[in-house]
């Protein structure tokens, strides 16, 4: 739960800023870099949080791909109703 907290707080403060100042890689990879900033928040987040343990880049990004499906099924769920 820690660690959803940790993410969640890096994405709002430094995630944010990072997407503004990428946001021309951000357009050229139609999207596909914001996964490449979500995976370094983990990778921060991990070395943040003790009980959190991420394994390198790969692992980052899968978890940010994840994460991405994840977030667009619930918006797509709630869009619904």
């Amino acid at each position: 739960m820690l660690a959803a907290v940790v993410i969640g707080a890096l994405n709002a403060t430094i995630g944010a800023i990072m997407k503004v100042v990428t946001f021309p890689f951000a357009v050229l990879t139609f999207g596909l870099f914001l996964i490449v900033i979500n995976a370094s928040m983990i990778l921060l987040a991990s070395k943040m949080v003790s009980g959190l343990n991420v394994y390198g880049w790969v692992p980052a990004f899968w978890a940010a791909v994840v994460l991405a499906v994840l977030g667009m099924l619930i918006r797509s769920i709630m869009k619904d109703e």
